[in-house]
């Protein structure tokens, strides 16, 4: 997630006198809206559990009253001051932290404590309506939701909530997967749009844990209705006989064997975003990114109209990072942002091994950018995990221990290095996507598509290359 403060308000408080607000933004949207003084009591709690060699820098209390430019002063200081505690991987876990920013999201948005049903979607656009409390936590969401479902302990782990966006004709947005210190209640709510509900998914990469889920029923079902969801979505290439024997399992109802032939289907299991702006191969490209099997893949349509696929693995990005700024709006005018007549510009930028001894930067901007470095940092994690010999159940337990790092939301924070170091006598050139006559399917009946791109290749000096699986 990332976290800002790009703003302060003059607020009255219950006995009439004023006081600065910091609203805390996550994800260039309001989380919640808290005192100096608030910050303070935070931070001298996890002083005292942590210790001062643990806690970052914290501006220090003034006697007078404050002037505009120490006020902004002061702003930079606690957003700085937030984003390191987000980064640390012990502080920005920590259950202290976190209730911390859930309580403060339930003040801001003023919504009491009390029971509420709330409707969570299923991929096939079934609803799951669960009792819960405004102040549940996303875990207890979670959990409610797989028992409303009868989904076993052992594998509630393998799913995740994420708040999504419908668009026009079906389409969808994901915004973002629901973290430990929002209320997922609270969250959708507070969007006061119906456009925007949660969504129940799956929320690994390896395609191997499938087998673990489609023993149970229920699993079995969730699985099957998000990959149908994902073929008719288009985010899967679909040849005429794969289209033909994908149809005919269906009419049977073999979902066991529909999961395993879509498993062969080319971007199975990615998470496709929408239509975007890149700096590669060249500045100001129009691209369409997916992320899957431990990659980004991006759609490029060059100035000159020709479109060209590649792929980054994640294993040789040495690093990236989320910066977001305030631009203005198309209105014209010069003047500095005010809150009203701007918007947060989001940016994924990552350094790639190219070659052996050649690194670049590669910029994706996308209001999904934040998104996007989730997809990234939960693909590492896993890929930790199951260097290590773990499993989901690990990574699960690893996540709520707050011992894997978090470095996916900080402003300007770099992500872990390399997961390996590039053995250069294994290097090995990874062919790109051969040009594909694909069929979209939609509602598992075949059609042209005029979505569909014509894969050329980055090539020459922009030709991908990479480590294979047997390296990692």
């Amino acid at each position: 997630m990332h976290f800002s403060i790009p703003e302060t308000e003059v607020r009255s408080g219950e006995n009439g006198s004023t006081y600065v607000a910091y609203n805390i933004h996550v994800n260039g949207v309001l989380h919640c809206r808290v005192r100096y003084s608030q910050l303070l009591g935070l931070h001298e709690q996890i002083k005292k559990e942590y210790g001062n060699n643990v806690v970052p820098a914290f501006p220090p209390k003034k006697i007078f009253t404050l002037t505009p430019a120490e006020v902004e002063q002061r702003r930079e200081q606690l957003e700085k001051y937030m984003q390191a505690v987000r980064q640390d991987p012990l502080l920005g876990a920590s259950e202290m932290f976190n209730s911390f920013l859930r309580k403060a999201q339930q003040e801001t948005q003023q919504i009491p404590t009390e029971e509420v049903q709330l409707e969570v979607h299923l991929s096939n656009g079934q609803k799951v309506k669960v009792n819960i409390l405004t102040s549940d936590q996303t875990e207890d969401v979670l959990e409610a939701v797989a028992s409303k479902l009868d989904l076993p302990d052992d594998l509630v782990g393998y799913f995740s909530l994420f708040l999504v966006q419908e668009g026009v004709e079906g389409s969808c947005t994901f915004v973002r997967k629901l973290q430990e210190f929002e209320l997922p209640y609270v969250s959708v709510t507070s969007l006061r749009n119906p456009d925007y509900h949660i969504v129940l998914r799956k929320s690994y990469w390896d395609s191997a844990y499938d087998r673990d889920v489609m023993e149970n029923r229920v699993g079995l079902n969730l699985l099957y209705a998000q990959t149908v969801s994902d073929i008719e979505r288009g985010w899967m290439l679909v040849n005429k006989d794969q289209h033909r024997q994908l149809k005919s399992l269906q009419e049977k109802g073999s979902k066991k064997e529909f999961i395993r032939l879509a498993q062969t289907l080319k971007y199975f299991g990615y998470i496709k975003f929408d239509p975007c702006i890149t700096d590669f191969p060249e500045k100001g490209c129009h691209v369409i990114v997916s992320a899957g099997n431990n990659e980004l893949n991006f759609h490029v349509k060059l100035p000159n109209n020709q479109m060209k696929e590649g792929s980054f693995k994640v294993t040789r990005m040495r690093c990236w990072r989320v910066t977001s700024s305030q631009v203005p709006v198309a209105n014209g005018t010069a003047n500095p942002c005010s809150s009203s007549k701007c918007e947060v510009k989001l940016e994924l930028a990552f350094e790639y091994l190219m070659s052996k001894d050649r690194l670049q930067w590669v910029t994706i901007t996308s209001p999904q950018a934040i998104m996007m470095s989730i997809c990234l940092q939960s693909m590492v994690d896993e890929l930790m995990v199951k260097k290590s010999g773990g499993s989901i159940k690990k990574m699960q337990k690893k996540r709520l221990n707050g011992s894997i790092h978090r470095s996916d939301s900080q402003q300007a924070v770099k992500s872990p290095p390399l997961l390996d170091s590039p053995d250069t006598s294994r290097e090995q050139v990874v062919k790109l996507s051969t040009k594909l006559s694909s069929v979209s399917l939609r509602g598992i009946s075949a059609s042209n598509s005029a979505n569909d791109l014509s894969g050329n290749e980055f090539h020459g000096n922009y030709a991908f290359e990479g480590i294979g699986d047997d390296d990692l």
